[in-house]
């Protein structure tokens, strides 16, 4: 059986993200930030559910809970500056996708026969009386 790659980050890419992360937080005590940033980045290229993230990269909740808290202090564009050189924000975009749910009869169909005549139907009918 192959063994897992388990670290995605090579000792120089740890070297310069390290400094950028959050020191001194309260609390249990710290799982290995190299390992959980690897279980980060081992789980986003797979696409699984972040329950499902094998357990050398420490526990789930913590893998999950370091992405989310990172993500909301904006620490993922300085690591990603700091490897690339870029922030990797080229603009901003905003994209609409409102919809409205109608009844489908309201565009016609499923309604049964129309109770109105086609154009040429009514144009070649005789002409009612108004009186």
């Amino acid at each position: 059986m192959a063994k897992r790659q388990l670290t995605w980050l090579s000792d120089a890419e740890w070297s310069r993200i390290e400094p950028l992360l959050p020191r001194g937080r309260k609390g249990a005590h710290r799982v290995d930030d190299r390992r959980v940033i690897s279980g980060i980045v081992h789980m986003l290229r797979i696409g699984a559910r972040w329950r499902d993230c094998p357990p050398e990269y420490g526990p789930y909740t913590t893998i999950y809970n370091r992405f989310n808290r990172w993500s909301r202090q904006g620490i993922w564009f300085e690591m990603f500056e700091a490897l690339t050189g870029h922030t990797g924000v080229w603009g901003s975009v905003a994209i609409d996708s409102t919809s409205i749910k109608v009844h489908r009869s309201a565009a016609g169909a499923k309604g049964g026969p129309s109770s109105r005549a086609s154009a040429r139907r009514a144009a070649a009918a005789p002409a009612k009386s108004t009186d």
